[in-house]
């Protein structure tokens, strides 16, 4: 059994309105992060997971229950828990007017480090984030996502064993956001560091994660691998036929479900009204099929003997994605 980093027992945040009514935010979550693992944490807005995250972290004290990092109570034991995370937010948190070093070097004396110790933190990081040949330059002079670099260096300075990253690709090139990814690869590969990242993307948290846990109403309503994941809401492939502003007769829908192997389900969407400007969009024809490629021709040739004219195909094999939105019922920014 891996060592646990974080464990979580029935955590719970109740908020108490202007009116003197409570809203529970949180629902009694219960959680463990292993030692060395990239945990992603997802789910819709307002479904808890910030307010989860925040309570693990020591920023809100819990209603209920407890966390504790590294064996050290987040609410009794807080500061020997702090010294072990570090944390990369969401938001750029440097100094512009100041170069790489030097906003390493002002983090590093927060927290409590200087002389030679500081300055082979801050070497080892420069070295680690790729930034070494930038090391002198202002950060204003730089990319959004060597900022995220910056900022990333900041979080690992006091070499935490536990990282909590929060959207750390937003607002970056693609470029920059792969150089970050890899970034996060490496602190698993090569420090054996734990990360608790956070992501609107799923080919994110699909790509990086050893588990993910997804949280909505305030629960964890799934936890797991992505494959433990998938196959836990079923492994179909979406066949999506965009149709024109064409229907579907309910006989081909029949003989879809009854001719074609591995068929489970047949949807239908007409196309959303217009306002009269806009150009109209396609209906669209959905279909859940086990080996859905090998499925696709024999559905082709129902739909063509309809006279239905296809105009596009798309072949969804089960991911996240496909994982969230049947557990939750809907995109991860709703």
């Amino acid at each position: 059994m891996p060592d646990v980093m974080v464990e979580v027992r029935g955590l719970a945040k109740t908020y108490r309105r202007a009116d003197g009514s409570e809203v529970q935010a949180v629902r009694g979550i219960d959680l463990d992060i292993y030692k060395g693992e990239i945990f992603s944490m997802l789910g819709p807005n307002g479904a808890g997971k910030t307010t989860t995250i925040s309570m693990i972290s020591g920023l809100l004290a819990p209603t209920a229950g407890r966390a504790t990092i590294g064996g050290f109570s987040i609410t009794t034991q807080g500061m020997q828990a702090k010294k072990l995370l570090g944390v990369v937010p969401q938001e750029i948190a440097l100094y512009p007017t100041l170069s790489a070093r030097q906003n390493l070097e002002f983090f590093g004396r927060m927290y409590g480090m200087g002389g030679r110790e500081l300055q082979k933190n801050v070497d080892e990081v420069l070295d680690f984030t790729d930034l070494k040949e930038r090391q002198k330059d202002r950060v204003e002079t730089f990319s959004g996502g060597m900022k995220r670099r910056v900022n990333i260096g900041v979080g690992l300075l006091h070499k935490p064993q536990l990282v909590y990253m929060d959207e750390p690709t937003v607002g970056v090139d693609p470029q920059s956001r792969r150089r970050i990814l890899d970034t996060v690869i490496r602190l698993r590969e090569e420090r054996q560091m734990t990360v608790l990242y956070t992501t609107h993307l799923m080919e994110e948290a699909q790509e990086l994660s050893n588990r993910v846990g997804i949280v909505d109403h305030g629960q964890m309503i799934a936890l797991g691998t992505v494959g433990e994941l998938i196959q836990k809401v079923g492994e179909d492939d979406r066949l999506i036929l965009n149709i024109g502003e064409q229907s579907v007769p309910d006989s081909v829908r029949t003989r879809l479900l009854q001719e074609v192997p591995g068929v489970s389900t047949i949807e239908f969407a007409p196309p959303p009204p217009t306002n009269g400007n806009e150009h109209p969009a396609n209906s669209q024809l959905t279909i859940l099929a086990q080996r859905g490629r090998r499925a696709l021709p024999v559905i082709i040739q129902i739909v063509n003997e309809a006279r239905i004219d296809i105009l596009s195909v798309e072949v969804r094999e089960p991911d996240l994605e496909a994982v969230f939105l049947q557990l939750t019922g809907r995109a991860l920014r709703d």
